[in-house]
């Protein structure tokens, strides 16, 4: 038993709370004179708008920005995304799991989104430069999102998705990056599936199961091996650590499986779409970081999109881990790749 699991015994703090203080951060302690902030609700979802008070001599960019496992509305991501780049942006404030229900996250960042789509010359944006932004669990809406949009011709098109260390699939916890960053903080490896199964609201008790791959079909497995596989990591990703070997006695258990297989729908698991809709998709910026469990879905996600001809700009931070943001400018606490990330991430968004 954790720590964290001991506290929630005890009545003290839920492991689910604290998670989301860590990413949550410290509130800002200052306001931007430059930017206009208001709460808003876009089809009775909570937002918080960020834009710059100075009038713009013609139509901006309009970012909806979908935040993390845990994160707030008031992101100090969003100031400076909206700060740099002169982009409107929309912090989307969906309903939270577990008190909320798997899917209803996706259900508030889709309409949000669609409303914001309808209503762009409110807001003085451009509807042919509209991006969907997001980080981790965030970044896996933002996928889930721009894959069901492919197919709506009554709204705009999205211009670009940005991905920043995104998780992308329920399939196989044994990739190289689960290996090396098994241990690295904040986000553990059997965190990663304690907390998918806290999000599902399922019972935690198949965690050694499912990293075990134990919740797969054989036939399922098989299908989805060419996308999702150790043979499709760049070789310079397996130098760190990594010895190839198969996940320890795999044995499908249907029991398993019964419990757990919306972690293999395409909705939580985009990385499972098929080609005809993964090439449909706009351009694309991923972010991965060296010493992230995450790291691998981003780089299988990479690939799958340039195989299907779509252009993906890629930067990856050798020294960054995932949740690096979270202390994104509060001085000394702030961790110089933070920086370096959003900097590479607002200079795309700019050029678009």
């Amino acid at each position: 038993m954790t720590g964290l699991q001991i506290l929630e015994k005890l009545g003290i703090c839920r492991d689910i709370s604290f998670l989301r203080f860590m990413l949550d951060g410290i509130p800002p302690l200052w306001r931007d004179s430059k930017l206009l902030i208001r709460d808003l609700k876009f089809a009775e979802v909570p937002v918080r708008v960020y834009q710059a008070k100075a009038p713009s001599v013609g139509q901006r960019r309009g970012v909806l920005y979908f935040h993390g496992g845990a994160g707030t509305l008031g992101s100090i991501m969003c100031r400076y995304i909206a700060r740099e780049t002169d982009a409107v942006v929309v912090s989307v404030g969906y309903r939270l799991a577990p008190e909320y229900l798997y899917p209803s996250q996706y259900w508030d960042c889709l309409n949000a989104t669609i409303h914001f789509m309808r209503k762009v010359e409110d807001y003085q944006v451009d509807p042919a430069r509209i991006i969907l932004c997001g980080d981790s669990c965030g970044a896996n809406f933002a996928t889930a999102i721009c894959q069901i949009l492919v197919s709506r011709t009554d709204l705009p098109k999205i211009r670009a998705q940005v991905l920043i260390y995104p998780g992308l699939q329920g399939l196989d916890f044994y990739l190289p990056s689960y290996q090396q960053n098994r241990s690295v903080p904040i986000l553990f490896r059997d965190r990663v599936v304690y907390f998918c199964l806290r999000y599902l609201s399922k019972d935690t008790s198949v965690v050694e199961d499912v990293l075990k791959s134990s919740h797969v079909p054989e036939d399922m497995k098989l299908k989805y091996k060419k996308w999702i596989s150790a043979d499709n990591i760049p070789e310079e990703f397996k130098i760190r650590g990594y010895k190839p070997q198969k996940p320890p006695s795999y044995k499908y258990k249907h029991d398993v499986h019964e419990v757990i297989k919306q972690m293999l729908e395409v909705m939580f698991s985009p990385l499972l779409a098929e080609d005809a809709i993964v090439s449909q998709l706009p351009e694309s910026y991923i972010l991965t970081c060296e010493f992230d469990v995450l790291r691998d879905d981003g780089l299988l996600y990479k690939k799958r999109l340039e195989d299907n001809g779509v252009r993906v700009s890629w930067y990856h931070n050798e020294d960054g881990f995932h949740g690096v943001l979270t202390l994104f400018g509060y001085g000394i606490f702030s961790f110089p790749s933070a920086k370096k990330i959003l900097d590479n991430t607002v200079n795309f968004i700019k050029k678009l």
